[in-house]
């Protein structure tokens, strides 16, 4: 089990702590309801979440099975949906480094970024998630 906690300090914005670690991160909310912009918004971390996820089991693929992915980007676009205000649909393309990469190296690294938990933990039918893999070569 994992536990964070989080403590409002004012003017929207929420400091947050992962208690095993110590890392801390702060929030704010988006400048269109009233927040500063200075921080990622929580939906904003949701978004990024999938794309960091994939990308992270993808590293977990490819250091397991020699496979270089070291340099891969991953640009993640969040689209706020209306009554009720949610994320309606996330966007996230994986732009891989200038290195050979066999058929069957790409379609396991597709797979795993189709299978990560984040992506399994949104439901489809609520947020639209669609992946693109860009490859060099």
């Amino acid at each position: 089990m994992t536990t964070m906690s989080g403590t409002y300090r004012g003017k929207l914005l929420v400091d947050s702590v992962h208690e095993q670690f110590g890392s801390t991160i702060t929030t704010d909310a988006p400048v269109e309801v009233g927040g500063s912009g200075t921080f990622f918004s929580p939906t904003d971390l949701c978004a990024l979440a999938l794309g960091t996820c994939a990308l992270t089991g993808m590293g977990r693929y490819g250091e397991a099975h020699g496979c270089d992915i070291i340099g891969t980007n991953v640009h993640v676009e969040k689209k706020m949906g209306t009554d009720p205000r949610r994320i309606a649909s996330i966007e996230v393309v994986f732009t891989f480094p200038d290195k050979e990469y066999t058929d069957q190296q790409k379609a396991a690294l597709e797979n795993v970024a189709l299978n990560c938990p984040m992506h399994h933990s949104l439901h489809p039918e609520m947020v639209e998630q669609k992946f693109t893999f860009k490859w060099a070569r």
